[in-house]
């Protein structure tokens, strides 16, 4: 059986650097600021930005606030309910 690791928020912002995704202390502020506004897991936080960067190409802070709170909204919990539930409702294909 496969071993899942978890990530922290912290460790996958370093991970997308390493990657070339390049986050300025603006962007970095505000992953955060929605983590701790929407009251989302570090998980559900990854998952949020991690779509973003796949929907808008590059970091949208107001797509990712937007997405969170989707999500919480909807008791989403994990990374594979987000998004089952975003192809649902068909925000990303």
């Amino acid at each position: 059986m496969e071993r899942k690791v978890v990530v922290g928020l912290e460790d996958y912002l370093q991970l997308l650097s390493s990657k070339g995704f390049q986050f300025g202390e603006d962007a970095i502020g505000f992953i955060y600021f929605g983590k701790q506004y929407t009251n989302a897991s570090d998980e559900l936080a990854r998952t949020a930005l991690e779509l973003t960067l796949k929907a808008q190409k590059s970091f949208d802070g107001s797509f990712y606030i937007s997405l969170l709170e989707l999500l919480m909204s909807n008791q989403i919990t994990s990374r594979n309910e987000a998004i089952k539930f975003i192809k649902e409702q068909n925000i990303l294909v």
